[in-house]
């Protein structure tokens, strides 16, 4: 099913008459409203201790419950990227991020109250003030220090970061 057609009424006036217009977008013949279906900001963070071991969670909530994942999470409105995932990773580990350099994005599909929301994830390197203060919050059933060596990305349950772990753990490899 197309996201778009969850929507049946026209969110501007009420009518039953909000058409397709595009692939990413419905209007109202009504009154000409038109409504375009863009992803949606999620942000994700490497953090690395000082032994090279990357910060790994166990997901609290579906989808993909039990499996692991990486701090992160929905931008919120009216806040940057680099706020966001700051944000983040407060209120998943309780870690306070001292910077965060954008590395890459990738896009991806998030399955939500049976609902497949369209987002684009933004991918961060951050460096965090003390990682002996990690704590499981949040959404985080469980916090953990990873050897790049002993990560598997199978084992991570949301496409986008098993994609974007491979591509950061390939890059660790050949800068070696």
């Amino acid at each position: 099913m197309h996201p778009l057609e969850k929507f049946s009424y026209c969110p501007n006036c009420g009518s039953k008459h909000f058409e397709e217009n595009t692939e990413k977008s419905k209007k109202c013949t009504g009154c000409g409203f038109e409504y375009f279906l863009n992803p949606s900001s999620a942000n994700v963070a490497f953090i690395l201790n000082a032994k090279g071991e990357l910060l790994v969670e166990r997901r609290k909530n579906d989808p993909g419950k039990g499996t692991l994942d990486l701090p992160g999470g929905f931008a919120d409105l009216g806040e940057t990227a680099e706020e966001g995932v700051i944000r983040e990773v407060f209120e998943e580990t309780g870690l306070k991020v001292t910077s965060c350099h954008y590395l890459f994005s990738l896009p991806n599909v998030y399955l939500y109250s049976g609902m497949k929301i369209q987002t684009l994830d933004l991918f961060f390197l951050c460096k965090v003030e003390d990682d002996t203060q990690l704590k499981a919050m949040d959404d985080a059933a469980e916090c953990m220090w990873l050897s790049p060596n002993d990560i598997h990305t199978e084992q991570f349950g949301l496409r986008s970061v098993r994609q974007g772990l491979y591509r950061f753990l390939k890059n660790i490899k050949e800068s070696k």
